[in-house]
């Protein structure tokens, strides 16, 4: 794999830019790009020693003397070894960039992909981000905007909402999911989940439930708050998407930007939470007889979730998380689980400093499935819809870095394939299946847009 006449690796290199500990190591041999020289690409899926990663990080740490690869294990720790294989996963995606893209490219407007064409319809536009997307009885929508706004969309017309909890608009909080209790038509509750400070200077994600009555809210409840002292000032993580399952509000907090606390069970960032419609705890979640815990705690070990949703033919929860630069997830969500983050993690900083070497612990869950580079996952929706026969009962995930819309198909409680079907439309922010089996979408780029893939034929 690895090789450089450069350096034999005697003496550590110490932590820093996975890039520049590539050039400075095995560049002469692999290509400044990795395209390869006097050694092998490292791009072109041609791998001598196995093309696992952990087959690659052997190759790296203990060298093939015969082929003229250096071991490099006194020179590389072991987390870096692994920021390595990270890097080398990145670089070949990115050397395929330009052939996905033509390839999903629409011709006169129409695309083709994963088995079935059509084209994408923008319905309406908006000047802050469009964060999440609930259809009504009637078939209208409703959307929230980060800035704090809950918007009506009928009648190809955007109506406020007057009156709604007022958000902390700070990093990437403000307001995030909106949800319909299962109920609706009888109850009227409509849930919101956004940040919220008690100072203005830190904050966490809350949970609140009201009405809609001509054009206002109404008869608002919050149903789930965090007491000041575990409030953070950081800008980062919030979650949050919501669930409704056999009576319970599932959702998500990420872990504010505290990724030791996704651990801590007294903490409720970097968690997966269950609470009745109407906010008190269940008798039988996992942690309430645990001490300090926070009652509420389903599943913890999380980065930043923020895709949620219940598969309708098994009934199972699934859960999509932002990674680090790399390890974006895929977790089937079981309770009192741990997801390992950050003790085991696919990823590295942003800095392409290493994390960690694990990506396995023992009591730690691993990934369904994960994606290096990271797409920046966010909203997910399995589809229920007729109009997409080949994809009916695949999830949609949505990306936001990479542009992507991608659908997976889950076989006993596996992704088995992940098929992008969408490129460069914008950032996929969320994704829902509507009422008309369309397929719709919230896209951040310059503007916000409700838009929707509708079917050819």
């Amino acid at each position: 794999m690895l090789s450089s006449s450069a350096c034999v690796g005697q003496n550590r290199i110490g932590a820093g830019e996975i890039k520049d500990t590539y050039q400075k190591l095995c560049s002469s041999c692999h290509g400044k790009q990795l395209q390869g020289g006097s050694g092998s690409s490292l791009i072109d899926d041609e791998w001598k020693f196995g093309s696992s990663d952990a087959e690659i990080a052997n190759v790296i740490r203990d060298g093939a003397i015969k082929l003229g690869m250096p071991a490099w294990k006194n020179a590389l720790s072991d987390k870096e070894i692994r920021a390595m294989v990270i890097f080398i996963r990145e670089q070949k995606s990115i050397s395929q960039k330009a052939v996905v893209e033509q390839m999903l490219a629409p011709q006169k407007g129409i695309y083709n992909a994963a088995g079935e064409k059509f084209t994408l319809e923008v319905l309406t536009e908006g000047n802050d981000i469009f964060w999440s997307l609930a259809f009504m009885p009637d078939q209208s929508l409703l959307i929230t905007q980060r800035n704090g706004n809950l918007l009506h969309y009928k009648g190809n017309k955007l109506q406020q909402i007057k009156g709604t909890p007022k958000v902390w608009r700070h990093g990437q909080g403000g307001l995030l999911e909106v949800y319909l209790h299962p109920q609706y038509s009888r109850n009227g509750w409509v849930y919101l989940s956004y940040s919220e400070t008690k100072d203005g200077n830190s904050g966490m994600t809350a949970v609140s439930r009201g009405r809609i009555k001509d054009g206002k809210w109404v008869d608002e409840q919050k149903i789930f708050t965090s007491a000041k002292s575990l409030h953070t000032g950081a800008g980062t993580h919030f979650g949050s998407r919501f669930v409704f399952a056999d009576g319970y509000l599932y959702f998500a907090i990420g872990d504010r930007g505290r990724k030791h606390q996704a651990q801590d069970l007294s903490k409720p960032n970097g968690k997966i939470h269950r609470i009745h419609d109407d906010g008190r705890i269940p008798s039988d979640n996992p942690f309430i007889n645990k001490r300090n815990a926070i009652p509420s705690i389903w599943s913890y070990g999380h980065r930043n979730p923020q895709g949620l949703d219940l598969d309708p033919n098994t009934g199972l929860l699934w859960e999509t998380e932002h990674g680090p630069r790399g390890g974006d997830e895929v977790n089937l969500i079981e309770k009192g689980k741990n997801y390992g983050w950050p003790e085991i993690t696919y990823g590295m900083n942003y800095s392409g400093t290493p994390i960690t070497e694990h990506t396995h612990k023992p009591g730690m869950e691993q990934p369904k499935h994960y994606w290096v580079p990271s797409i920046a996952v966010a909203g997910i929706d399995f589809y229920e819809g007729k109009a997409f026969k080949n994809w009916q009962g695949k999830l949609l995930v949505s990306g936001l870095a990479s542009q992507e819309l991608h659908l997976l198909d889950i076989k006993n409680k596996q992704v088995v394939s992940d098929t992008i079907v969408l490129k460069n439309a914008g950032r996929v922010r969320d994704v829902a299946t509507g009422p008309d089996g369309n397929i719709y979408l919230l896209l951040n780029r310059s503007s916000s847009k409700l838009a929707r893939l509708v079917p050819v034929n």
